[in-house]
């Protein structure tokens, strides 16, 4: 074949990411494969892995595995190259069992994905306001796990302390103990547990505190910069900063790569998932999507249920047709996703 017909012909590539490296295969039209290759999972070398590609023929699309994880980079590198990234998901287990389990393989199954349309899809940009907005949420959430963890250690070391400490702090409450804890003196002999024990309560409530500060600090930054990036959607009633944040992050920096409603509403794992048989024709609750999306709707149903008229009087007109208060709110959740939709669609453009 002709270097002319090379450069020219469509292929398509898959990549099997890692930490440390990244493996990338070529298919052409039919998938059939035109090369692997191992490039190091360094911004410099994201450059060399798409020109070997390219060196294959015309790149129509890349599958890549773990674009949130690994593989963020290298799809920022080859979307900013004006390249067709589809996120595909690993083999599932009866096509490993059948083809054996490699990098080389790997990369070519992502490829072959690709190909076939077998993808889950467009992946998030993360070159954002959103991305920063998914980065900050993520330190908060740690945080307040660490102070919600910090305050039953503490809570722990006075039922572990001895008697007449015990006996003393377990009548004073959380909020109490801190503002103790502020002014206790260094101690001395460390081998004691009278003296061991307020120096431990005197740490944690340091690190109770400094922790209490980040998620302050962190809170600020976020009601900033939440309803810069989604307006709108801050506006619909129940829809705070928090749960604005985790349908934004769900969303991405671009939701235009998401087709329609119904695809948001999915991603949220709010569309009902049909469950028929025979003369059986039914649908069950979807479990799958972003959790914390779904969480999202289901607190701001829950606030249009105790709050919004119009809510209360649909909650009521269903609740007379005989449906439950768990129906009622997976009809609420799906509702609020179809409003929820194209705000974003209008904000983040």
């Amino acid at each position: 074949m002709s270097m002319m017909a090379t450069s020219t012909r469509p292929v398509t590539g898959g990549v099997d990411t890692h930490k440390d490296t990244h493996v990338a295969a070529v298919v052409d039209h039919l998938g059939g494969v035109l090369g692997t290759a191992s490039f190091p999972n360094r911004s410099l070398a994201h450059g060399a892995l798409l020109a070997w590609m390219r060196g294959h023929g015309a790149v129509v699309c890349v599958g890549v595995e773990g674009t949130g994880s690994y593989g963020a980079g290298l799809a920022r590198h080859l979307r900013n190259e004006g390249v067709v990234v589809l996120e595909v998901n690993r083999p599932d287990r009866r096509t490993r069992r059948i083809h054996g389990k490699s990098d080389d393989i790997d990369a070519v199954a992502a490829a072959q994905a690709a190909l076939a349309g077998r993808h889950a899809g467009v992946p998030k940009a993360g070159d954002g306001i959103v991305e920063s907005i998914r980065m900050l949420r993520m330190l908060r959430r740690s945080a307040v796990r660490a102070r919600t963890q910090c305050a039953n250690q503490i809570h722990t070391l006075i039922d572990t302390a001895p008697a007449e400490l015990h006996d003393t702090w377990a009548k004073l409450t959380l909020n109490r103990l801190l503002e103790i804890a502020d002014h206790l003196p260094t101690p001395g002999d460390m081998a004691q547990p009278a003296t061991s024990a307020p120096w431990a309560r005197t740490a944690l409530a340091g690190r109770w505190h400094w922790l209490d500060d980040q998620i302050t600090e962190l809170d600020y930054h976020l009601d900033r910069l939440v309803p810069v990036a989604a307006p709108s959607l801050v506006t619909l009633f129940g829809v705070g900063t928090d749960t604005a944040g985790a349908l934004l992050v769900a969303a991405g920096d671009n939701p235009d790569r998401l087709r329609s409603e119904a695809s948001f509403a999915a991603l949220c794992g709010v569309s009902p998932l049909p469950a028929s048989s025979g003369r059986t024709r039914r649908h069950r609750l979807n479990r799958g999507g972003n959790r914390e999306a779904n969480q999202a709707l289901w607190r701001i149903a829950l606030v249009r249920m105790a709050h919004d008229p119009t809510t209360r009087a649909y909650v009521e007109r269903r609740t007379k047709e005989g449906l439950s208060k768990p129906e009622i709110i997976r009809c609420l959740k799906r509702y609020i996703a179809r409003q929820v939709f194209p705000r974003l669609g209008r904000d983040l453009t």
